[in-house]
């Protein structure tokens, strides 16, 4: 993975959809009701009608009304006053708790995940949206055409040091660390302040001096702890650029903390420690959900080598050119749902479907089609599989799917 100067910054949300509430019209002596195609109730959700006035109840979502038709004679119902089709659940979106809507109206159980007992953001965050259903972007073979949709995609990761290799980026977890100061060198206008108690500066983090470092010997050096307090749904993370611990504290060219239990951004033109200013950690493709868990429940980070010099939500930054038909930082792909993965096991099919389901996220500058994971020594007996089944999608298996607007904002 390669950084180019001017680095990297963070997160938007998604837009929740829901179904629309119409009016409800009122005739001489009485007045009919009807859901309108296209709703859909989570649970404890109803629609009622009095006297021409709809209301909802509970959490849910109220379908479309249809026009209430006025009191015929006779006392019939006019016009409009039956049940319409559609009032039951749609497909996709049958409730559940904590499921997240998803831009164009479905909804799911959400399924979040967790490192050292701590929750990765909330089910609503985007690192963590299921985008299978999202429409495609209307530039997507704009920015697909730049992309080198022939490249094999490479799985960037590997052991720490078992073998000596380094590969992909590790991090550690804990809590009750010493804060320690550290010594911001480039970005300190778009690092995070946590002042130290004792006078030493506007940064001192709880990050300890045993925590490893992304390959020492290049010119990254990411360096990523999880604190633990607060568990389960308010853990802090912080990350460094170019880390380097010394015997009283570290220096690093940025420093960013993100609250996981928050879906608050980075403020517009920060960068972090990937050049589109998003954190790193929750889009790792990581041992434990992928070996263990077996299901991977998020977007996973990956690079491109040409990107445009603006960003789409949740990143907050970029390092590029201004160049439109070039992907911006935070652009959100899918594997296309036509991808065969039937003859995949293991790992690797744990890895397609998440693609899938929750895609890929631009966020550095660096090799082509190169997707991130978690350094760590328990991936050897695996990797020769995994990099060889992760090699057979090509960039033009992915498709671009939209999630906002691009914007330049202070950049």
């Amino acid at each position: 993975m390669f950084t180019v100067v001017g680095l990297m910054c963070a997160a938007a949300l998604s837009a929740v959809a829901c179904g629309t509430s119409g009016s409800n019209g009122s005739g001489t002596g009485g007045a009919g009701s009807g859901v309108g195609t296209g709703g859909h109730l989570a649970t404890g959700g109803m629609t009622t009608a009095t006297g021409g006035t709809t209301t909802c109840a509970g959490a849910g979502l109220c379908g479309t009304t249809g026009a209430a038709g006025a009191r015929a004679s006779g006392g019939t119902i006019g016009t409009g006053g039956v049940r319409g089709t559609g009032g039951a659940t749609a497909a996709g979106g049958k409730p559940g708790t904590g499921g997240t809507p998803a831009t164009g109206g479905s909804s799911g159980t959400a399924q979040v995940g967790s490192i050292g007992g701590c929750q990765i953001f909330p089910a609503d965050n985007p690192w963590n949206q299921d985008i299978s259903g999202l429409p495609l972007n209307s530039k997507a073979s704009t920015y697909l055409a730049s992309m080198n949709g022939g490249t094999a995609l490479h799985a960037d990761w590997a052991d720490y040091a078992a073998q000596g290799d380094y590969f992909g980026i590790p991090f550690t977890s804990g809590t009750g660390a010493a804060a320690l100061p550290v010594n911001i060198t480039d970005w300190p206008d778009e690092s995070d302040p946590a002042p130290c108690a004792t006078g030493g500066g506007m940064f001192c983090y709880p990050i300890p001096l045993t925590a490893p470092v992304e390959n020492p010997a290049e010119d990254d050096r990411h360096v990523l702890y999880l604190d633990t307090a607060g568990a389960p749904n308010n853990c802090t993370l912080y990350e460094l650029y170019q880390g380097q611990s010394s015997k009283s504290g570290w220096t690093a060219a940025n420093g960013a903390i993100f609250h996981l239990g928050s879906n608050a951004l980075r403020p517009d033109g920060w960068t972090s420690g990937d050049a589109a200013g998003l954190p790193i950690l929750p889009g790792l493709v990581r041992f434990d959900e992928t070996i263990n868990k077996k299901a991977i429940t998020h977007a996973i980070r990956f690079t491109m080598k040409a990107t445009q010099h603006a960003y789409i939500h949740p990143a907050t930054h970029a390092a590029g050119t201004a160049n439109a038909s070039l992907p911006p930082m935070g652009l959100r792909l899918r594997l296309k749902a036509s991808f065969d993965t039937s003859k995949f096991t293991g790992p690797s099919l744990v890895i397609m479907t998440a693609m899938k389901k929750y895609g890929i996220i631009l966020a550095d500058n660096g090799h082509d089609w190169y997707i991130t994971g978690e350094s760590n020594d328990a991936w050897v007996p695996y990797m020769d599989q995994i990099s060889t089944d992760v090699a057979k999608m090509k960039g033009s298996d992915f498709e671009a799917v939209d999630t906002g607007p691009v914007s330049t904002n202070n950049l």
